[in-house]
């Protein structure tokens, strides 16, 4: 059955609205043969400039010349049927096929120089202004290469007067800005796309371009912050844009050239449509040229064997895609030279494909999961270059792995004595070079070197640590250094505990070491070290004890015990302070003694303990050492109300040259994320953010990725919602779900689809948020405390409504209002009430229905109100929600199709679609006032906003007398002298002078 021409006009109306692809190419073609059997010609001409708008904004570009012909033919047979939207519209289109010529290198030069000429003779008799024409004739000369007639076309361009056929300023800036950045003016062109990054110009296809051409320039001028913040963005705006290749193709080049190429991998893996040529010769080879310079990055870091995913039909190595990328891009950028007789376009596509990196790593606050190589979407990541090792002291470089064993031995006899995180590794390449040269060592130095290598082996086979301390101990033993064998054994009881051995048993075995070692040190046989070493690891062992202690009392018996023979340490080691190597025993022991008294809640105590000990780290001349006293400071001085100086110790811990290189990933990670519990601490947002980028990083360096890293994450998502940075923050929690999922407590999965559903929500993309609100609701249904599962309800039911799914909406408010009940949340219930009547509203309700919502939350609140008795903070609660509930019944007269408009005040004008309710309106809104006041100095503002309201309602019906009645109460509430730390008083204040003088007039 064929459709009327109104409903193909209703169908045209959606297609336009469609995502681009070429189904939706495909039903403009079907829309443009319904319109020309219905003979309506102004309905073909509609029909027509919907299917050169497909295929203008899709890979098809190439399509849309002959339907324009169409037009033009139509045009100047029967120009009459053009109405004046259509004649702007005709016009209008004359730039995308221009530009279009210029994108295919089968069109000869003079064929486009023609339609340019062209254009200009129909838009001077039109009596349009040459701007158009001019950035037409820049893009020509720009694009071959004439520098001369650009800078020429380009000043007539920007001197020419803006009119209906101007490009929009958000466009014309990023034309203006990329050649800036062609001229190689990268702070130039910053400047020129500022208007359109901050949000003060956009349109259908910007800031999306603008995003992905500032991502370089950004990077070059060293504002890697922005970089980051714009590809966050950009992508996510660009990602399912048929006409976005170029953008999708920039955001993967910024990944290849900032140590992202497993990210820019993943973006690969998503976007394989785009290896297919189509009819868009100009973006397929911005395409190939950027997926080339990722795809040798891989090739150079040792990867080129690696499985990539590429066009379809066959499986490909990152090295042959890599060719065969290069090999595209040189052929398609030949064709445009060829036509254009210049070498401009190969020029510019070698230049960008022979880029190198900007940055070695440059952290983006995402993890790409390694799920095997090549696995679609989640590339493994390529290994980085790991950090040279420290040298001697005389600053000569480290002994090569393949150096003389003797030499290798006593570089890492220097490295233990100095206590440097290195010297384990060092131990290790010593052992290493013993096997392959055979080597042989005496007994004290197999020893030293069995025992370092039990240090290393202790920490992911225990039992095995256990059994080559023991083997070194009789090493050291015949060697005759009792001092070391006792420590040696004393280890080998440590490792054991970690084996699994019981802790009670552990101490009894080291208590006749303790007492060995003590009397070997007054024999003058054990040095302070030594003895140090083996009355320490009875203090871990007891903290092991500690954790076990099944009793308050026993663990308070345990503490005590801990504490004074962590004390006694301390005074037999004071008097060889000065040794550096005692020192740090010293310094263990006082953070040891912190750390028990910040678990007994005596915050001052653990404060004094853990800031002496981190000073004698650094006093031993090892301020690695100190990040552990510095990182359980911070967060005693977080906990206890001092974030400011827990974010200075964490600061200069982190900044410390010394430090930096070697201080383990993972300890930067938690450094971090410390930092950031004090900087949320402060209400410093930002800086919480950016520690929380960082730690998400180093986590991920440490392999620790899906562990911290995501937690990391997770908060940083968080953070980059309450910002308002919302783009940023739904990709960094669409990264985070997976690793959640797969490894963390259900309540962490929760959070996140929780803040991911107010970010879709945020972002217009209501059915995907009521996708994460219900499946956060489903988890959190099993839980004992119903409050999230309520809350989540009722978030899903907002999102289904503003989607426009009424029924599923209703069936969720009904849930949510049943589960507020069930846990006797009042204000809850209230808050589902009055939403339910707008969603009776938004469903086409008449006024009194959609308010006996408003009536039941009324009804209530009045039980409420009956039930507060003494407690004056819930009677102001009630009272608030009295005024809330008409306030709305208010805005459901005036505007009974209308979503709630905001809380403050805005001009009444814009709801008056009913004026049959202003009296009711009027009524509540001076309900809603009275409601307010009646709550003292927590209603004032709302109640003046409500006063306003009212003021502006009687100034519509002519009630002048009424309004200045309602404007006196609010210059009333506000006497000289009132106080108004955050404007609102003067807004007020503005507010009732701007009504005053539309009454004046």
């Amino acid at each position: 059955m064929s459709r009327t021409p109104e409903e193909i006009r209703r169908a045209l109306w959606e297609n336009d609205e469609e995502l681009e692809s070429r189904a939706r190419n495909a039903r403009a073609e079907s829309l443009v043969a319904e319109a020309e059997e219905t003979g309506d010609a102004p309905l073909l001409i509609q029909a027509l400039f919907n299917l050169v708008s497909a295929y203008t904004f899709s890979v098809e570009r190439d399509k849309a010349f002959v339907p324009f012909a169409r037009l033009l033919r139509m045009w100047d047979e029967r120009a009459e049927d053009f109405d004046a939207y259509a004649t702007h519209r005709f016009h209008w289109m004359f730039k995308w096929v221009s530009s279009g010529m210029l994108d295919q290198p089968h069109i000869p030069l003079a064929s486009i120089e023609k339609w340019q000429a062209e254009m200009e003779h129909r838009y001077r008799l039109a009596g349009y202004s040459p701007r158009a024409v001019r950035s037409g004739e820049f893009s020509i000369a720009s694009h071959l290469g004439d520098l001369e007639r650009a800078v020429r076309a380009h000043d007539a361009w920007l001197a020419a007067d803006r009119d209906d056929m101007t490009d929009c300023r958000a466009c014309e800036l990023r034309q203006e800005g990329a050649w800036q950045v062609r001229l190689g003016d990268d702070a130039e062109a910053l400047r020129l796309w500022r208007p359109v990054l901050e949000g003060v110009h956009t349109c259908l296809q910007q800031p999306h371009g603008v995003l992905a051409e500032s991502l370089l320039p950004l990077v070059r001028l060293g504002r890697t912050d922005e970089a980051r913040r714009s590809h966050l963005r950009g992508y996510r705006m660009a990602r399912d844009m048929e006409s976005m290749r170029h953008a999708v193709a920039a955001h993967i080049e910024f990944c290849a050239l900032t140590g992202n190429e497993a990210r820019g991998l993943e973006l690969l893996a998503e976007q394989t449509r785009h290896w297919e040529p189509g009819g868009d010769p100009d973006t397929y080879l911005s395409w190939t040229a950027c997926a080339a310079v990722l795809l040798r990055r891989l090739t150079e870091l040792g990867h080129g064997d690696q499985p990539v995913p590429g066009p379809p039909g066959r499986e490909w190595t990152a090295r042959e895609l890599s060719a065969h990328a290069t090999a595209e891009a040189h052929a398609t950028a030949g064709r445009f030279d060829a036509r254009n007789g210049t070498g401009a376009v190969g020029d510019r596509a070698r230049e960008r494909m022979a880029r190198e990196p900007l940055l070695d790593r440059l952290p983006l606050g995402l993890r790409v999961p390694a799920r095997g190589p090549g696995a679609p979407g989640a590339p493994a990541a390529p290994a980085r270059t790991p950090a040279p090792r420290p040298g001697g002291e005389d600053g000569a470089a480290a002994p090569r792995a393949d150096a003389p064993p003797r030499e290798l031995l006593d570089e890492a006899r220097r490295l233990s004595a100095h206590g440097h995180p290195t010297a384990l590794a060092a131990w290790a390449r010593l052992g290493e070079a013993v096997e392959r040269t055979g080597a042989r060592l005496a007994d004290d130095e197999r020893a030293e070197l069995l025992d370092h290598c039990a240090m290393e082996l202790a920490r992911t086979d225990p039992a095995a640590g256990a059994e080559r301390f023991t083997a070194a101990a009789e090493l050291y033993a015949g060697a005759g250094r009792p001092g070391e064998e006792a420590a040696c054994r004393a280890r080998a009881v440590l490792a054991s505990a970690f084996a699994g051995r019981p802790h009670a048993e552990a101490l009894e075995a080291i208590e006749p070491l303790c007492a060995r070692a003590s009397a070997l040190h007054a024999e003058g046989a054990a040095s302070t070290r030594h003895a140090t070493a083996v009355l320490l690891t009875r203090a871990r062992i007891r903290a092991g004890l500690l954790a076990e202690a099944a009793t308050g009392e026993e663990a308070a018996r345990t503490a005590d015990t801990l504490d004074a023979e962590l004390a006694a340490l301390v005074a037999f080691a004071a008097p060889d302070r000065d040794v550096p190597a005692v020192c740090a025993r010293i310094a263990e022991a006082t953070e040891s003694r912190g750390r028990l008294a910040a678990q007994r809640g005596d915050g001052e105590r653990a404060v004094e303990l853990l800031t002496e000990a981190a000073a004698l780290c650094h006093a031993a001349g090892r301020p690695w050492d100190a990040t552990g006293a510095e990182l359980a400071l911070a967060r005693v001085l977080t906990g206890t109300g001092d974030p400011a100086r827990a974010a200075a110790v964490l600061t200069a811990a982190l900044e410390d040259p010394e430090r930096a290189p070697v201080v383990a990933a993972a300890d930067q990670a938690r450094l971090h994320l410390a930092l950031a519990d004090a900087r949320a601490a402060e209400g410093r947002a930002e800086d919480e953010s950016a520690a929380l980028l960082h730690a998400a990083h180093w986590a991920d360096q440490a392999g620790e990725g899906d562990g911290i890293g995501a937690f990391a994450r997770l908060r940083l998502g968080g953070s980059l919602l309450a910002l308002g940075r919302w783009d940023e923050a739904a990709t960094v929690l669409e990264s985070v779900l997976p690793d959640l999922r797969e490894g963390h407590d259900e309540s962490d999965v929760v959070q996140a689809r929780s803040w991911l559903g107010q970010v879709y929500s945020r972002l217009d993309e209501h059915r995907a948020a009521a996708e994460q609100f219900l499946e956060a609701a489903s988890t959190a249904q099993e839980w004992e405390n119903q409050y999230d599962h309520a809350l989540l309800a009722h978030l899903a039911a907002d999102a289904l409504k503003n989607a426009g799914t009424y029924e599923q909406s209703r069936r969720a408010y009904a849930r949510a209002e049943e589960l507020w009940r069930s846990l006797g949340d009042r204000h809850g219930t209230l808050r589902t009430l009055r939403s339910r009547a707008w969603l009776a509203s938004a469903e086409g309700a008449d006024t009194d229905a959609c308010v006996e919502f408003m009536q039941a939350a009324l009804r209530e609140i009045e039980e409420g109100l009956g039930e507060t008795g003494d407690d004056p903070e819930e009677r102001t609660r009630l009272l608030l929600e009295t005024g809330h509930t008409h306030r709305q019944i208010a805005e459901l007269a005036l505007a009974p199709t209308d979503g709630p408009p905001d809380e403050e005040y805005d001009d009444p004008e814009q709801y008056a679609l009913n004026t049959g309710g202003y009296a009711r309106a009027l009524r509540h809104t001076a309900l809603a006032a009275t409601s307010y006041l009646d709550c003292g100095e927590p209603g004032l503002h709302l109640a003046t906003a409500d006063h306003l309201r009212a003021a502006a309602l009687e100034l519509d019906l002519a009630h002048h007398d009424a309004a200045r009645s309602w404007l006196a109460r609010v210059r009333d509430a506000y006497p000289d002298g009132t106080t108004d730390p955050d404007g609102t008083v003067a807004e007020r204040l503005k507010a009732a002078a701007d009504l005053e003088q539309r009454l004046a007039r």
